[in-house]
């Protein structure tokens, strides 16, 4: 359900970072309120999945994803150019996200980190 969570997140701020390209600097109405709604649901939606997803691996799948998308879409909608630099930084960014995530606790051991900083908390 975190994942899920997680997932929503990304979306909704691809959205609003989308939102804010069209706001053309909050001189556009709609947009710039889309643009606000889209990244407080963004950030609802990570705030939950934080409750299940160590927040170093959520915050750098939701934004190396983000931005990974957020290219595309400038690629693809506004016609942005794309080089092999921004290819290669491209891969550069989902190789640190997988490292991170391969490297982290939060397969199997999401719970127990949980009860680690709940006992933070708590002292």
């Amino acid at each position: 359900m975190h994942w899920i969570l997680l997932i929503f997140a990304i979306a909704a701020e691809v959205a609003g970072t989308t939102f804010m390209k069209l706001s053309l600097g909050f001189t556009k109405l709609v947009p710039s309120l889309l643009l606000i709604v889209f990244y407080l649901l963004s950030l609802t939606l990570l705030n939950l999945a934080l409750k299940g997803i160590p927040i170093g691996v959520a915050y750098a799948i939701w934004s190396g994803m983000g931005t990974l998308l957020v290219v595309g879409i400038g690629w693809a909608l506004f016609g942005e150019p794309l080089s092999m630099l921004k290819l290669i930084s491209i891969c550069l960014i989902i190789a640190g996200v997988v490292g991170l995530n391969l490297g982290s606790n939060s397969h199997g051991n999401a719970e127990s980190s949980m009860q680690q900083e709940q006992s933070l908390h708590t002292t």
